[in-house]
């Protein structure tokens, strides 16, 4: 079991960054894998980055590909996601995931893949 507490969201113009963190406690970090998912006004959750336990691999959907960045600290049992360049399309609650899917290296898009999950952080992006 593991549990997930998000952070830093909040309202920023076009063009200005954020950076969330999440918070993790519980069973050890290293066991997972992370992952951040957004939900958009009247949208699906959708995949945004994934990071295998070690870091050593990253996934990133189409859209956010260059502006932002996921990275982990074990040491610190926390995930990060530097976001930059937001756009308004970028306005959606955050979300944090763990997987232990293929023992901490699963870092797809698959929502199914990964079993636990923060409450959320809202971002919103005014233009």
């Amino acid at each position: 079991q593991v549990w997930l507490v998000e952070s830093g969201g909040g309202l920023v113009q076009a063009g200005g960054s954020l950076r969330l963190s999440c918070a993790a406690s519980g069973r050890t970090f290293r066991d997972y894998s992370m992952a951040w998912f957004r939900q958009g006004p009247g949208k699906e959750r959708a995949f945004v980055a994934g990071i295998t336990w070690t870091g050593g691999s990253t996934r990133y959907t189409d859209s956010v590909k260059g502006r932002f960045t996921i990275s982990r600290d074990n040491a610190k049992n926390a995930v990060y996601l530097q976001m930059n360049s937001l756009q308004p399309e970028d306005t959606a609650v955050y979300y944090c995931a763990a997987s232990t899917r293929y023992s901490g290296t699963y870092n797809g898009a698959d929502a199914d893949g990964y079993g636990y999950w923060g409450q959320g952080t809202q971002v919103t992006v005014s233009s």
